[in-house]
């Protein structure tokens, strides 16, 4: 079959699939009408705006070659994605949340994370094909660009997760400190925290502000801080959590808690901070030994011949 042949059957395929959809045109969706009415229910339950599906980048879309193609090319991506990261779905869910990713869901984490190793995987393959111009070598540099662009993304996850988690512990301290002001003024668990909610911002906010949100949707005060204990990339934010759950169910001495938790996360910091100096410190020491010891070296291999060997 000729090149020609190939682009008039094309066309004629065009054609025809342009004229069905002018004579029989898609089902007009229904989530635009109802919008407007969800996002005044869901603000009025405390929800955010916009639902997770409306904002799901996978939803099913109205062009013809994505519902045609799109769920088989997703099953495949979503097979390979699975045997490079081999970690559950809801293991991953979690990772994704502790590194305030929640737009992406495991799936479209997989999807990203293959399409990452498929773009190192064909740039190692294309220098190792200009360069040294042997398939078994392309093929292995393919290979080793595919591995690695896997394992980048990884990476990059869990030094999100790092990153917050050290964002966390800077704002615990602080954060402990006005929820204990808050109960020694009589304030109960929930109200000092509603009140740091409304007049703060931070990674520690946000995660009360989820417990807040889901006790507006039903959840018990008491499982909503476990929740989030479960869901902190900190385990001293874990441990604040417990603290506020158990104050809620028993009534403990917040403040006091608080405090000394407050006490341990600065003991925690000193004690980093000054396990970071020494690293830096030996860190500086190794450009100077690196380039005085051969000099060193030197000075001292210099007068070996002539003491050996009796030259003057």
């Amino acid at each position: 079959m000729s090149l020609l042949s190939i682009f008039a059957a094309g066309a004629v395929g065009a054609g025809v699939a342009g004229l069905a959809g002018l004579c029989r045109p898609p089902t007009r969706r229904l989530s635009p009408r109802v919008h407007p009415y969800v996002v005044v229910a869901r603000s009025a339950l405390g929800h955010p705006p916009e639902p997770v599906a409306a904002r799901d980048p996978q939803r099913v879309i109205d062009a013809t070659l994505p519902r045609l193609f799109g769920p088989a090319l997703r099953a495949a991506a979503s097979r390979v994605s699975k045997a490079i990261e081999s970690r559950g779905d809801e293991h991953l869910a979690r990772m994704l949340r502790q590194a305030a990713m929640d737009d992406l869901t495991p799936e479209l984490y997989r999807v990203r994370q293959l399409a990452h190793a498929a773009m190192f995987a064909a740039g190692a393959a294309v220098v190792a094909a200009v360069t040294l111009k042997t398939p078994l070598i392309v093929l292995v540099g393919g290979l080793a660009g595919f591995a690695y662009g896997a394992s980048r993304s990884r990476a990059r996850l869990e030094r999100t997760i790092a990153a917050r988690a050290a964002r966390i512990r800077l704002e615990l301290y602080t954060v402990n400190h006005l929820l204990a002001m808050q109960v020694r003024t009589g304030s109960g668990a929930m109200q000092a925290v509603q009140r740091v909610v409304e007049r703060g911002r931070g990674a520690v906010v946000q995660e009360l502000s989820d417990v807040l949100t889901w006790t507006r949707s039903g959840l018990g005060e008491a499982e909503a801080f476990r929740r989030a204990a479960e869901l902190t990339p900190e385990p001293s934010a874990a441990r604040t959590y417990q603290l506020l759950a158990a104050g809620v169910e028993r009534g403990v001495d917040l403040g006091g808690g608080l405090l000394a938790l407050s006490s341990d996360i600065r003991d925690a910091r000193r004690e980093q901070m000054h396990k970071d100096a020494v690293r830096r410190r030996a860190a500086m020491l190794v450009p100077t030994i690196a380039i005085l010891a051969p000099i060193m070296l030197i000075f001292i291999a210099a007068p070996l011949p002539s003491i050996v060997l009796g030259h003057h």
